[in-house]
């Protein structure tokens, strides 16, 4: 098995809770003055809505979910051989959990992942 190379991803999302969601954008576009865009959510059944804020060099996603209680934070991976990176993660009990949030139409090959503390990561092979 190769050794797989990480590095960071250029997208952050926040899943928003469908009550909290319209105060949530106001505040980053009305309050802190970025560029916000509401965006296409057809590759994502389980968000209702997405705008998207130019965050530095990242992209912020504030994802509408009607079915959440609370927030969460997702953060984005890449990798340079996803098979090889599975792996390694399996090797220390991190494994797939692409039932978080099914992706269509994507043109990457990916894996939903969770660190030890639970937070989501999605994991895409570049390249």
């Amino acid at each position: 098995m190769s050794k797989p190379e990480f590095t960071a991803g250029l997208n952050i999302a926040m899943k928003i809770p469908k009550a909290q969601y319209e105060a949530t954008v106001a505040f980053y576009r009305d309050t802190l003055g970025f560029d916000v865009k509401e965006d296409d959510v057809s590759y994502a059944p389980t968000v209702s809505r997405t705008h998207s804020v130019r965050f530095g060099p990242n992209t912020l996603w504030l994802d509408c979910v009607d079915n959440y209680s609370q927030p969460d934070l997702w953060l984005q991976l890449h990798t340079d051989d996803l098979d090889a990176a599975a792996g390694k993660l399996a090797d220390i009990g991190i494994h797939p959990c692409d039932e978080v949030e099914p992706l269509n139409n994507l043109d990457s090959r990916t894996h939903w992942i969770k660190n030890p503390a639970g937070v989501v990561h999605l994991l895409a092979e570049s390249g």
